[in-house]
């Protein structure tokens, strides 16, 4: 198999061979180039006849092409000198026009700057309007404020106009009436009689009888009696000794001369509870008994320190038992301490304790050390925010609503929920008043006034939104922002029977105070309002008590 692989390529190979020694032969000989001249003469001829007939074709083009651009270039001149005419007639137009608008341009603005800057004067006239607008509500809001839509006390109002009464005239003179049994006045145990002789005519007529019939009278007076207990102690000596002793004297006899409880009593109430100044309170006295009792200021100032003292336990006593109260009453006032503000703080229960505070800061300063700061019930107080971090409920005083919303009313005539709002408290509160002690709230009925409310805080929003308020009055905007975010706090006596609707307990415990605050008009020292309000406490606390008499309860104690 090998052999005759290698036989076929020798084969090959010398064939191969040969036909290069013949190739070669005919290079060596020269025949093979002089064929080859001849065939390329051949082609470079046939080539140059084509080129010449190219070239012949190229010029013959080339001067066509010449000819027609010359053509299109005078085309083209035309075109663009008709183009140039047409340029220079727009240019010439649009100058025109520019100048034209220039001129109106110029006339716009002129007009514009003119325009603005009447809108300008008429946005200052109308902002400078608005505002003395808003300031003369504001001003008109403060003149027109009285007890009747704001916090101000009646006793406070200059013009206080007279109070309407809603009964019929019946023409008849005022006082008791044919008929009725009349309110006499009651007779007393006489400790004086006097029995009035007959008269002249009687004793000298003898048709005259004598009847069983006896009429009597009373005249009824007081005086006042000065009684002076003196108390005799021998002394005894030891000659041993040199011991010196007597006979102790009875309690509260301590000076050489002492006062009674009566008497302490006496001017502790005329002093306190009604309000009369230490220097009338001494002159009083002293007329009553003739001139023989004058008592210092000093003596008459502290027997507000005593009382208080001696009723320390009971109000520690009271004070616990508020703290176990379902509901309580709070508020606070201003007081005045040696020229400096300070407040007073009352807690009160209803029909309860009632305990005063006095504190030289507001705020939870001032709650410290009262009842508020440990209560757990519902609060009834005035909207003051720091209330709301104490108890476990609170309720506004809607007599305060009311007022603020006849405020506004009286200077946001243009609004309408304030007067439907102040309808609604009005509707609620009678509705609540209406019930009896064993009766409940309808939940229906309570549920359809709390849609109403929502209803109509609805609409002050959209009034408001569509007429934003004043930046000098925005008491009718407050308020509704107040009732909207303490929905609950405003209705929460609809729930719950024993809460009240108003503050009204509080309100008036407060103005015992300022009526003392406006006969003192400032007090000397810190102590001395705290000792007034112990024994403010304490009087609140024993008028309270059925079948008291303040005055002995009082000389008791003193005693």
């Amino acid at each position: 198999m090998g052999m005759g692989n290698s036989f076929e390529t020798i084969t090959v190979l010398q064939y191969r061979l040969k036909a290069a020694q013949e190739e070669l032969a005919v290079f060596q000989s020269g025949e093979k180039y002089i064929r080859m001249e001849k065939q390329h003469l051949t082609q470079v001829r046939a080539l140059e006849r084509r080129i010449a007939k190219l070239e012949a074709a190229v010029a013959k083009e080339h001067s066509h092409a010449i000819t027609i651009r010359n053509q299109w270039f005078e085309i083209f001149e035309q075109l663009q000198k008709e183009c140039d005419r047409m340029v220079a007639e727009a240019v010439k137009k649009a100058d025109m026009m520019e100048r034209r608008a220039i001129r109106a341009e110029k006339q716009r603005d002129t007009a514009l700057e003119k325009v603005t800057s009447q809108r300008r004067e008429l946005y200052k006239v109308k902002t400078e309007l608005d505002d003395e607008k808003q300031k003369v509500q504001k001003l008109t809001a403060q003149i027109n404020r009285n007890y009747e839509n704001s916090s101000i006390p009646s006793s406070k109002s200059i013009a206080r106009k007279k109070i309407s009464n809603s009964r019929e005239k019946t023409g008849r003179k005022p006082g008791g009436q044919p008929g009725h049994r009349g309110h006499c006045r009651k007779k007393l145990t006489p400790t004086r009689e006097i029995y009035l002789p007959a008269p002249e005519e009687v004793l000298h007529d003898p048709d005259f009888k004598k009847t069983s019939k006896t009429i009597t009278k009373q005249k009824i007076d007081i005086s006042v009696e000065v009684h002076v207990t003196e108390y005799h102690a021998d002394v005894y000596y030891n000659s041993k000794t040199g011991e010196r002793i007597h006979a102790p004297f009875p309690q509260g006899v301590i000076d050489d001369v002492n006062y009674g409880g009566n008497l302490r009593a006496f001017l502790f109430l005329l002093n306190n509870d009604c309000c009369t100044s230490i220097d009338k309170s001494r002159r009083f006295l002293s007329d009553l008994t003739d001139g023989k009792i004058n008592i210092s200021k000093g003596m008459i100032n502290n027997l507000c320190r005593s009382f208080a003292q001696k009723t320390e336990s009971q109000r520690k006593e009271i004070f616990c038992d508020m703290l176990l109260s379902p509901v309580m009453h709070t508020d606070c006032t201003n007081a005045c301490v040696n020229g400096e503000s300070s407040y007073v703080f009352v807690c009160a229960v209803p029909d309860g304790g009632v305990l005063y505070f006095a504190r030289g800061k507001k705020g939870h300063d001032g709650i410290k050390g009262t009842v508020v700061e440990d209560y757990q019930g519902t609060l009834v107080h005035d909207h003051d925010v720091t209330f709301y971090k104490y108890g476990t409920g609170h309720q506004e005083c809607l007599a305060h609503v009311l007022r603020y919303l006849k405020d506004s009313m009286d200077n946001e005539k243009g609004r309408t929920w304030n007067r439907q709002m102040h309808s609604l408290i009005q509707e609620m509160i009678h509705y609540r008043n209406g019930l009896s002690e064993s009766e409940e709230p309808d939940p229906q009925t309570v549920s359809e006034f709390e849609e109403r409310y929502k209803t109509i805080l609805s609409i002050a929003g959209d009034e408001y939104d569509y007429e934003p308020p004043g930046k000098y009055y925005r008491d009718g905007y407050n308020l509704y922002k107040r009732m909207k975010k303490y929905k609950k706090d405003h209705l929460l006596f609809l729930h719950n029977k024993n809460v009240p609707a108003t503050n009204n307990e509080a309100e008036r415990l407060l103005r015992k105070y300022k009526r003392k605050q406006a006969q003192a008009v400032s007090f000397r020292s810190p102590s001395s309002i705290d000792h007034l309000c112990k024994c403010m406490s304490m009087l609140v606390l024993m008028r309270r008590k059925e079948q008291t008499n303040l005055f002995r309860e009082i000389a008791e104690i003193f005693a």
